[in-house]
C-alpha cells in the first residue's frame, strides 16, 4: 500500500523537508544492504536512471534512484527551492514541485480562488502521474498550516481536488494552527475558512498547535540547560535535533517545532512502512477512530519527548510511556484529553513491546479515562517491532476526544474581533468568487462543530452502564 504525500505553503514544505529526510535514515538504519524494498514502496518509488528518464520501476534491486511519491507546492519559491539546493535533492525532480513566486500574501482567498484555479490543471496532472505509479494507492497525506495564505487557501484546494480525483482514496491532513500570538494579523480568517473545508472534505485531520510545539520545545531546553536531567536527555535526539543529518546549516528556530511535527508523522506511518505483530493500516485509524463523519479531528501525543537517554528502558519506563502519553505536556496541541470524553483511542506502538504490555496498560488507564457509553473498548492497537532511530520504543497515542473543542473556541473568538469590526475584509472581498457570505458560512461550520462536540460533553457525566446480558438458567 502506497500513501501520496502534499506539501503545501512554508509551513508544509519544511515539515516535509524533516519528514522525508527523518524517514530515509530510519530506513537508511534497518535496511543494510541498499535494497529496494517493500517497506521504501510505501513513500519512495525506485527509478532506475539507467534504463532511460521513463523507465520502468525497478523492484528488488539495489537502490539506484529514489523519489518521493510526493508533490511540494508553495507559491513562494525560497523553501522548495532551499529544499531543491539541500541533501533531499535527488529525492525530488521538477515534475513534482509547482512553485510561483509572489506567495497569497497571507490570504487565503489568494491561495484558494485564484492560485487555485490558475493551477488547477497542473496540480491534476502532476497528481494523477504521480498516483499512476502506485499500484495500490491507500491514501493521500496533506501538510499545511493554517493561519498563512497558501497552506490554507490552497491546501484546501488541493483537498477539494483529491476528492474530486480520487473519491474513494482516504485523505488525512496534518494542520499547524497558529498561536494566539501570531505575527499575521490575519490568520484567524484564514484558519476559519480552512476550517470549513476541512470539516467538509478531509476524512482525517491531525491538528497540531504551534503552541505547544514551542512549548516542549522550549521544556527540552530547560532541561538540557539545567542539566538536572542529563544523563537522560539526548541533545542530538531526533525528535528535536537535526543534529547528524546530512543538513549542517545553522538549525532555525522552526526546526526542533518541524522536527515533532515529522515524528508524528513517521510514527503515524510506522505500520505501513515495517513489519509488526499487529499492523494498523491507516485506512483502519479514519474507520475506527470516526464514529461521526464531520468529528474527525485526532489529538495526537508522542512519548517519548523529554527522557530521549535511555535506550534500553527498564520495563516501568515502558509503563511511564503511556502514561506520559495521556498527559498535558505530551499533546500537540494543547489539550487536556483525560479530563474530557473519548469517543475512541489507538495507541501505536514502535519498539521491542508485547501485545501483553499494551493490554496490561490499556486496562492500567482504562479507569481514569471516560469513554462515550456506546464505545467503552474504542480502543485500536498497532504494534511495529521497528522502533525510531535512537530509541527502543515510541509510543503514537491518536485520541477522538472532545478536548478539541477549546482549540476551535478559542479559533471562533479570535475570528469574531476581527470580523464584528470589519478589519482587513476588503482585501479578501476584492477577489474574484469571494463574497461575505463565505465568511458566515466558514464561522457557521465552526460553531456547528463546536456544538456538536457541547452536545457530546453533555453526556460525560452520565454513570456507565454496562448492558444487562441474558441470564441464561444452567
Amino acid at each position: 500500500a502506497v500513501s501520496l504525500c502534499f506539501a503545501v505553503g512554508q509551513c508544509g514544505n519544511q515539515v516535509g523537508c524533516r519528514f522525508w529526510d527523518l524517514a530515509l535514515r530510519e530506513h537508511a538504519a534497518v535496511n543494510k544492504k541498499g535494497i529496494y524494498d517493500e517497506a521504501l514502496s510505501s513513500f519512495f518509488r525506485n527509478v532506475d536512471t539507467r534504463s532511460g528518464d521513463n523507465g520502468p520501476d525497478i523492484y528488488k534491486g539495489k537502490i539506484c534512484s529514489l523519489k518521493a511519491r510526493a508533490l511540494l507546492i508553495d507559491m513562494e519559491e525560497g523553501v522548495v527551492n532551499e529544499i531543491l539546493q539541500g541533501p533531499l535533492r535527488d529525492v525530488f525532480d521538477s515534475k513534482q514541485l509547482i512553485t510561483d513566486v509572489s506567495g497569497s500574501g497571507n490570504n487565503w482567498a489568494i491561495g484558494h480562488k485564484i492560485y487555485g484555479y490558475q493551477y488547477r490543471e497542473n496540480i491534476v496532472e502532476k497528481l494523477r502521474k504521480t498516483a499512476e505509479h502506485c499500484d495500490c494507492l491507500q491514501c493521500f497525506f496533506i501538510i499545511h498550516s493554517m493561519g498563512g495564505g497558501t497552506g490554507s487557501g490552497l491546501g484546501t484546494f488541493v483537498l477539494n481536488l483529491l476528492e474530486e480525483e480520487f473519491p474513494e482514496v482516504y485523505r488525512f491532513v496534518t494542520s499547524v494552527y497558529p498561536s494566539g500570538e501570531d505575527d499575521v494579523i490575519t490568520s484567524p480568517y484564514n484558519s476559519v475558512l480552512a476550517m470549513k473545508e476541512l470539516n467538509e472534505h478531509a476524512d482525517c485531520v491531525l491538528p497540531v498547535e504551534n503552541e505547544s510545539l514551542f512549548e516542549i520545545v522550549n521544556k527540552i531546553h530547560q532541561m538540557i540547560n539545567s542539566g538536572k536531567l542529563g544523563s537522560t536527555v539526548k541533545q542530538n535526539s531526533l525528535v528535536t535535533s537535526s543534529a547528524g543529518s546530512a543538513k549542517t546549516l545553522q538549525e532555525k528556530p522552526f526546526d526542533a517545532m518541524n522536527n515533532i511535527v515529522a515524528n508524528l508523522l513517521l510514527n503515524l506511518t510506522s505500520s505501513a512502512r515495517f513489519e509488526g505483530s499487529l499492523n494498523m493500516d491507516l485506512n483502519e485509524i479514519s474507520m475506527n477512530l470516526v464514529p461521526f463523519p464531520r468529528l474527525h479531528y485526532l489529538v495526537s501525543s508522542l512519548t517519548p519527548l523529554y527522557t530521549l537517554a535511555d535506550v534500553n528502558v527498564p520495563s516501568r519506563r515502558l509503563d511511564q510511556m503511556f502514561s506520559d502519553a495521556f498527559s498535558r505536556d505530551h499533546q500537540l496541541i494543547q489539550a487536556d484529553p483525560k479530563h474530557s470524553l473519548y469517543l475512541a483511542c489507538a495507541l501505536l506502538v514502535r519498539g521491542n513491546v508485547q501485545v501483553s504490555d499494551l493490554r496490561r496498560n490499556i486496562e492500567r488507564l482504562k479507569p481514569s479515562l471516560h469513554f462515550v457509553s456506546w464505545n467503552q473498548e474504542g480502543w485500536k492497537t498497532g504494534l511495529c517491532s521497528v522502533p525510531p532511530v535512537g530509541h527502543s520504543h515510541s509510543l503514537l497515542a491518536l485520541a477522538n476526544n472532545t478536548c478539541v473543542k477549546p482549540t476551535f473556541i478559542k479559533l471562533k473568538d479570535r475570528f469574531m474581533k476581527l470580523y464584528k469590526k470589519k478589519a482587513h475584509l476588503h482585501h479578501y472581498l476584492q477577489i474574484d468568487g469571494m463574497e461575505q457570505s463565505c465568511f458566515s458560512e466558514a464561522i457557521s461550520s465552526l460553531s456547528d462543530l463546536i456544538e456538536e462536540y457541547n452536545e457530546l460533553d453533555a453526556t460525560k457525566g452520565e454513570p456507565r452502564i454496562d448492558p444487562s446480558r441474558l441470564k441464561i438458567a444452567v
